[in-house]
């Protein structure tokens, strides 16, 4: 018989970075149905998703932090440790999209997409990762990749770059912490209903040639992406370090 608590989140406080909306929020609320406890960080307002998991008999706590700034984005992890009580897992779902040719883009638009997309991330997992090795505990962190952690895409240079950068660091942190009883782990999301795909879906053209690709004939919801984060912050992925986990239809194995 399967132990159904290995799949679950009770008495866990799991940190979800952008979670206002999209898939930040679907993976606050799967957080919430597993049983953990939400912290969710953004820059914008969090009623909605604090309504949304709290509606279900959720906890869920907004702390807010501009994470296009590293030096915030550690001195606020360490903060909530010290209000809120220890973090048992860390999502970095966090992330922002510039588009425009490659001829055209600009300096500004790599470094505001690289700071809050790969920067603030990696010392977000610093920071969470000294807290836990300091207080001997286990912990889970779960980034969130990209299809185009793989792909090229088009018109998305810092976008594209940061997402492969995820993946390096994924796997770098798993072979330091694997040892430790961190599991660092990443899901690469599809093209999933979000302010970030807006564009994408508002045009008819591409968001018909990006639907006609998708094996499971449907865009992705957030709430695809939240189970898959519950699996990786819950017992029964134990044994997992430095996997990357396509959540995409089937669009890579097209």
């Amino acid at each position: 018989m399967t132990d159904l608590s290995a799949f679950g989140l009770t008495g866990r406080r799991i940190v979800v970075t952008g979670a206002n909306t999209g898939i930040g929020q679907g993976i606050s609320l799967a957080v919430a149905r597993a049983g953990g406890a939400v912290v969710g960080v953004g820059r914008s307002s969090m009623a909605e998703t604090a309504a949304l998991v709290e509606a279900k008999g959720g906890v869920f706590t907004p702390v807010s932090c501009d994470l296009g700034d590293h030096a915030a984005a550690g001195a606020m992890l360490d903060e909530v440790w010290q209000t809120a009580g220890p973090v048992d897992g860390l999502v970095n779902n966090a992330g922002i999209i510039r588009r425009a040719d490659a001829v055209d883009f600009s300096e500004t638009d790599w470094d505001d997409v690289m700071d809050v997309n790969l920067k603030s991330l990696f010392f977000l997992c610093q920071a969470f990762a000294r807290k836990v090795l300091a207080a001997g505990r286990e912990g889970r962190i779960v980034n969130i990749a990209s299809v185009l952690s793989f792909q090229g895409g088009i018109r998305v240079a810092s976008y594209t770059a940061s997402k492969h950068g995820v993946v390096g660091i994924t796997r770098l942190l798993a072979c330091e912490w694997a040892a430790n009883g961190i599991n660092v782990n990443a899901i690469a999301p599809g093209y999933v209903v979000s302010n970030n795909t807006e564009a994408l879906r508002n045009d008819p053209d591409r968001s018909a040639a990006i639907l006609g690709r998708i094996p499971a004939a449907r865009w992705g919801r957030p709430e695809d992406i939240g189970d898959a984060a519950v699996f990786l912050l819950a017992p029964a992925s134990a044994y997992m370090h430095g996997a990357v986990v396509p959540v995409d239809g089937g669009w890579l194995a097209r």
